[in-house]
């Protein structure tokens, strides 16, 4: 079985179908966090597979941020460069290398917002304080944090946040 680097620095092993799996010392250590993460009344205790799958989708997507940013940042930079080269346009010209710059802009501040969110996921996963609402403490419930596992606040929390 080969050894390869996940973007979040642990060693992945493939087995010989190969999947990824998580390295020796990582299956234990999500077995232990699952164990001791909080869950809602009603709800089943989060599993090492349920838990590793969330953490992997977060790890996905702060790959594809990554390029998502550094395409706005270089998208960015071109249109800067043009930007000079405009002598001579007109106001509408003008007017819409204004707008696509500061979409461009926009785009890369929501990529790296959401880029931050998730590797707080990661943290507070590997913390083990994953799913514990950051205002009241209470668990913030698994089926909100695996359809949004960026949530840091329990649905009360949140809709009191949101009422503001």
């Amino acid at each position: 079985m080969a050894g390869t680097k996940s973007p979040d620095g642990h060693t992945r092993r493939r087995s010989r179908a190969g999947e990824r799996t998580p390295a020796r010392g990582t299956a234990k250590k999500v077995h232990e966090v699952a164990r001791r993460l909080p869950v809602r009344e009603g709800e089943d205790r989060w599993t090492p597979e349920e838990l590793e799958e969330v953490r992997a989708g977060l790890e996905q997507e702060m790959v594809e941020l990554r390029d998502e940013i550094a395409r706005a940042e270089n998208e960015l930079a071109d249109r800067m460069r043009s930007a000079s080269d405009g002598a001579g346009d007109d106001q509408a010209d003008t007017g819409a290398k204004t707008f696509e710059r500061e979409h461009e802009m926009a785009l890369a501040h929501n990529a790296r917002d959401l880029l931050a969110q998730n590797e707080r996921a990661v943290h507070r996963i590997d913390a083990g304080t994953y799913g514990v609402c950051e205002i009241c403490g209470n668990p913030i419930g698994k089926a909100r944090l695996q359809a949004f596992p960026r949530a840091t606040l329990c649905v009360t929390c949140k809709q009191r946040e949101e009422r503001r």
